[in-house]
């Protein structure tokens, strides 16, 4: 059985074990960390090893230092959700968080920020493409033009993307789609999974929105959030987009 934390092993007392069902049928989860004010809510989307319990330590400063509600979601194949992991599916179990986010008597009322590592990262830019009415901003961590593009760089490795060797997932077309939605970019440069020069041409390729690029110059793919300053970035987009006031 496939071991999923829980936000109250991290001390989190407040949280909400939430069950959806997709436009597939499929049912997946979702922690849902709330807030007791109007605070903004941060929609995270986890890389392609591990599941979204591993995620809970980056959640929990969200929740407690940055005082932000937190919805985090498990693909379908991933952790406690049904299902078998495919690029049209996790874009649809995205598609589902939003939604709920959106119909919720609470959270529908608030700004709605994007978060997302590696494989998350371009969750949330198919995600924004999409929503852009719905989406407030986006923070993207060491994720990559496209899976194509990808691996040639890394063959020796290709045994740790699994499903993900069938898929496209071209960032790099759907950023071109997100107008008006600031994003903050955060790469790690010694990332020995997604060459850095992923990161800046998806900084590059976007045009008209206020955008930000973060590098960390001891960053590897596992551990750039445990880079200094790396949470400071985070606080400051959220203060000077005013999703913090």
């Amino acid at each position: 059985k496939i071991k999923v934390p829980n936000p109250s092993d991290y001390g989190i007392q407040r949280y909400e074990d939430v069950v959806l069902t997709t436009q597939d049928k499929v049912k997946i989860r979702i922690y849902v960390l709330p807030q007791v004010h109007k605070a903004p809510t941060i929609l995270t989307f986890h890389g392609n090893a591990g599941n979204v319990g591993h995620c809970i330590p980056i959640a929990e400063r969200f929740y407690n230092d940055f005082k932000c509600n937190v919805v985090m979601l498990s693909y379908r194949g991933y952790g406690r959700s049904e299902g078998t992991p495919t690029e049209k599916g996790l874009k649809i179990d995205a598609q589902t968080a939003l939604n709920y986010i959106c119909n919720h008597p609470i959270l529908k009322h608030t700004k709605i920020v994007l978060y997302g590592q590696s494989l998350g990262g371009a969750v949330a830019i198919d995600l924004a493409s999409k929503n852009g009415n719905k989406v407030a901003g986006i923070i993207v961590e060491n994720t990559f033009l496209s899976i194509p593009k990808l691996v040639p760089h890394v063959v020796p490795q290709l045994r740790h993307l699994s499903f993900l060797c069938t898929q496209k997932w071209e960032s790099e077309k759907a950023i071109k789609h997100i107008k008006n939605i600031p994003i903050l970019f955060l790469s790690g440069i010694e990332d020995e999974l997604i060459p850095k020069e992923h990161m800046k041409r998806l900084y590059d390729f976007v045009e008209g929105n206020r955008k930000e690029l973060r590098e960390f110059p001891n960053g590897k793919h596992g551990d750039t959030v445990a880079q200094p300053g790396y949470f400071d970035s985070i606080w400051e987009f959220l203060v000077k987009e005013r999703f913090i006031v």
